[in-house]
């Protein structure tokens, strides 16, 4: 599907999350907060269906998985949202996938990345997104999806 969008593409969005993010809610530090991850999914597949998105919300441990999904959504969804959790920091390949993207992208995190560790203030995913949402837990999540359904409608 190349150079047109369906209006199915049109309403669908891909939610893609990076190593150990399937964990939320189970860390003893809580530094992800307590929810965990179905209900994660749980609350941005009602947040979309709200909004008339189709979502698909999936996680990966193996960058390339994420690699792969990125260049299938080419052509076939006008957004991505991506929390790469470790990968931000390290992940050129996920930069170049995401940057041969046409569509809207935000990257977000469950908590703030610039109160954590010096190593995790720099995101390559930055480079690539249209906004970054930090630091406030399955609330940022949800506003994610917010945020690109107005994205993709403007």
């Amino acid at each position: 599907m190349t150079g047109t969008t369906s209006s199915s593409a049109a309403r669908t969005i891909w939610f893609l999350n990076g190593p150990n993010a399937n964990l939320y809610g189970l860390d003893a530090n809580q530094v992800y907060g307590q929810e965990s991850f179905p209900t994660l999914q749980a609350r941005c597949e009602a947040k979309a269906a709200a909004l008339g998105l189709e979502l698909r919300f999936e996680q990966s441990n193996w960058e390339g998985q994420l690699v792969d999904w990125i260049q299938q959504a080419r052509g076939t969804v006008s957004g991505i949202i991506i929390n790469a959790a470790g990968l931000t920091y390290s992940s050129v390949p996920i930069l170049d996938a995401l940057q041969s993207f046409p569509g809207k992208i935000i990257e977000v995190h469950m908590s703030n990345i610039w109160r954590r560790e010096s190593f995790r203030h720099h995101s390559y995913i930055s480079k690539a997104a249209d906004g970054v949402i930090a630091g406030l837990g399955g609330d940022g999540y949800e506003l994610a999806i917010e945020a690109i359904a107005r994205l993709i409608r403007n």
